[in-house]
């Protein structure tokens, strides 16, 4: 069951299952014609580390045609295997596998078949395309399941802030990879509203602003009563580390900017809202008072004139997607998706919109047809 406002047509099929999953990565070329995805023989239950899952692109000026590009045993349901397309190397695609029990990035060319492996995995890459940021996905399979990776155990589980885990970067070209950031480092951090001292801690959500001269990452910690979160940026060399926003509830965001960052939070002035934070400052704006309500997976149209968006399923279980025009406060509603109830927790399907380069077209991954999670193209070109 759907509702949709602008045109739509499924872009892949069963018998299998595909999406893409994040919404701040890029799922297109820059010309706007291929369209990556995984592929998927199963549904309903958490990853083994005997799950092979394939990786493609859909040719959308083919008749959505599925072109196979590589497979791989590394993914999550939430943030899959963190396929993307390569900035600033024409035709190549990035995307996180295991070897064995050590976890790899690959790098393929799919008009030439030229592929090298990373000896790391990748989460977020830099607008360059030169260099990499990743968490240890190990910690976060342990600490939140969907999220990271099935296989070989985190070393530090026992740890609660361990010096030796944390966030690294990876040379894309040589492979190289150093430790920036410690767990041990950012809990040491005065937090002001609470002693971290006996909880457990985790990096995860890490993205490169738009110029790539910093990057933001989320510190998570875990109590009995769940997990809190405090929202950091730093050089790409770890250093110049600043604290963004320390109430507690971040979660979704994009960079607006280099120094401007669209995030779900908590804050004194407004409680739970969208804001506009400005890194370096505690600077802070609210974003759609009123009219951007719920929590989302955010992003903005090229040009920033439009931010597309969408949330997790209401009391009808409708997930809706809707464009916010920022200068007018307008919401401008695009769908409303059926969510199955088997669809939940773990292995639920949000939309995670994204657009093409050129800001006509969004695809979103979701279940209302019936059979099973498939990913969708919306046509917005007579909106925007």
């Amino acid at each position: 069951m759907a509702e949709h406002t602008v045109p739509i047509r499924p872009i892949t099929r069963g018998p299998a299952f595909h999406w893409f999953s994040y919404y701040d990565k890029q799922q297109f070329d820059p010309s706007g014609r291929y369209a990556l995805g995984m592929e998927v023989t199963f549904q309903h239950r958490s990853p083994r580390p005997d799950d092979v899952i394939g990786v493609g692109m859909v040719d959308t000026a083919d008749g959505d045609r599925w072109i196979p590009v590589g497979e791989s045993r590394a993914w999550g349901w939430q943030q899959g295997c963190m396929l993307q397309w390569l900035p600033g190397h024409d035709g190549e695609v990035i995307w996180n596998d295991r070897e064995g029990d050590r976890f790899v990035a690959h790098i393929l060319n799919v008009h030439t078949g030229a592929r090298r492996t990373i000896p790391s995995p990748v989460y977020a890459v830099s607008p360059d395309g030169r260099e990499a940021v990743t968490p240890d996905f190990r910690r976060i399979n342990d600490t939140r399941p969907g999220y990271g990776y099935a296989g070989p155990p985190d070393p530090y589980r026992d740890e609660r802030a361990p010096e030796d885990s944390g966030i690294w970067r990876v040379d894309l070209e040589t492979g190289e990879r150093t430790l920036i950031v410690s767990l041990a480092q950012i809990a040491a951090l005065p937090y002001p509203h609470d002693d971290l001292s006996d909880c457990k801690h985790w990096f995860n959500h890490l993205l490169y602003n738009t110029n790539g001269s910093r990057f933001v990452f989320l510190h998570r910690w875990r109590r009995e009563a769940g997990f809190h979160t405090r929202m950091l940026t730093a050089a790409p060399d770890g250093s110049d580390i600043h604290v963004v926003d320390d109430y507690g509830e971040t979660s979704h965001y994009i960079w607006r900017d280099p120094t401007h960052i669209l995030a779900w939070a908590w804050h004194p002035s407004h409680e739970a809202a969208f804001y506009l934070l400005e890194d370096g400052t505690r600077e802070v704006e609210v974003v759609g008072p009123g009219v951007m309500t719920r929590n989302g997976h955010c992003t903005y149209l090229p040009g920033n004139a439009w931010i597309l968006n969408d949330a997790y399923p209401d009391e009808e279980r409708l997930q809706r997607l809707y464009l916010y025009h920022v200068a007018e406060g307008r919401k401008v509603p695009l769908g409303a998706f059926y969510a199955p109830p088997e669809f939940t927790g773990e292995w639920r399907c949000d939309l995670h919109p994204r657009s093409s380069p050129d800001g006509t077209r969004v695809t979103i991954d979701s279940a209302h047809a019936g059979g099973g999670r498939q990913m969708y193209l919306l046509e917005i070109d007579s909106i925007v």
